[in-house]
């Protein structure tokens, strides 16, 4: 609302200002000319579910079964809230890493769930080690882990994956991963923890269309669990939202056999809209802390002098006319995010170019 009422810029919220592939919006057209607009099956079509069996399978390497492991959802934001009410009882004890996208705390809260956090701290958001292994007991049900991390950017390595799953084995605790940043990691490799050895019996993975087809309206999101775990998914999902929009899942499972190509070029696009913000926002005065993938970047604010996070914010839509967003709602204790802001990338070149431009003829330290 402030970023319409000062016509700023808006590089906070992370949905692309440009559209998605001609050739998945064609195959949605097509769906709802020949008349595939009734309810699907709850759990999804069979064309959609063997399209995301298949491109685990390349990913990953695992063999799952499209019929029974496989749970396609409104978006991934239902497949968390799914896997949280379905899997998670009043009283359990989760693992959250701060700073963490905001649906987790909510649904967790949702589900009754006691929340225990470990923060991430810049400049490289690396795992605590020893914080981690203090943390995960025998009362710990689940782990839930974001990679490629929104907001930082950061991806959790071989390492820090190898010793959460052998933890979790250790103290029989399952794990929770949001992977819907998976094809935009730009420095790294995007490891699945699912793929990692005993851990695909206590892993649920969650993915979605959106942010990888630059779709994020369309709501197409699923989850990859053996049969004991997808059975507590789809129990929730039955009565979150019974079924997910029928053309839209004929169109995505076109969308999961594009060639590797099409996600070549996304990698090759986004990492020159990278550039482009990271250079301009160095250029200007912040300290950018470094991203590996997602189409985010964390950045310290405190060189320009103002209290914190939300002030900065509000300053820089006002007097700057640029977006970004305070990264304190992303913590159970908002002190901890009060000295950093995230921006996207997520928009088209001059759209970027624009922000940075006003952001050197305007942006000052106080």
């Amino acid at each position: 609302m402030l970023a319409i009422k000062h016509g700023a810029i808006n590089l906070g919220q992370g949905f692309p200002n440009f559209d998605g592939p001609d050739f998945v919006k064609e195959a949605a057209i097509q769906a709802i000319r020949e008349g595939k607009n009734q309810y699907a099956r709850g759990y999804g079509i069979p064309d959609f579910n063997s399209a995301i069996a298949a491109r685990f399978r390349k990913d990953t390497g695992l063999e799952v079964d499209p019929e029974k492991e496989v749970t396609v959802t409104s978006g991934c934001t239902e497949a968390i809230a799914a896997t949280m009410l379905g899997l998670i009882n009043p009283g359990d004890e989760v693992i959250l890493f701060a700073p963490f996208y905001d649906s987790y705390e909510a649904t967790l809260s949702m589900a009754g769930a006691k929340i225990k956090c470990i923060t991430l701290r810049p400049p490289d958001f690396s795992v605590p080690v020893n914080e981690l292994k203090s943390a995960i007991s025998k009362n710990t049900r689940a782990v839930l882990i974001n990679t490629p991390h929104n907001p930082t950017g950061k991806m959790f390595t071989r390492e820090e994956l190898e010793l959460i799953a052998t933890l979790c084995i250790e103290n029989d605790v399952l794990v929770f991963t949001d992977e819907v940043y998976d094809k935009l990691a730009f420095e790294a490799e995007h490891i699945s923890m699912a793929s990692l050895p005993g851990m695909y019996e206590r892993t649920v993975t969650m993915n979605s269309l959106g942010k990888t087809f630059s779709l994020t309206g369309w709501k197409i999101g699923w989850a990859i669990a053996p049969e004991h775990l997808t059975w507590g998914v789809r129990q929730a999902h039955s009565f979150l939202t019974f079924a997910t929009s029928t053309p839209m899942q004929w169109a995505a499972a076109t969308a999961l056999r594009a060639p590797d190509s099409y996600y070549e070029e996304l990698k090759r696009d986004y990492m020159a809209k990278k550039a482009i913000l990271v250079e301009g926002l160095k250029a200007v005065g912040f300290v950018v802390h470094p991203s590996s993938g997602t189409y985010f970047v964390v950045v310290d604010h405190t060189p320009f002098g103002l209290e914190n996070d939300v002030a900065f914010c509000e300053y820089l839509i006002q007097e700057v006319g640029v977006v970004a967003i305070p990264t304190s709602v992303f913590y159970l204790n908002p002190e901890e995010g009060k000295n950093l802001v995230r921006f996207t990338f997520c928009k088209d070149e001059d759209t970027l170019k624009a922000a940075v431009q006003r952001m050197k003829q305007r942006l000052r330290k106080i």
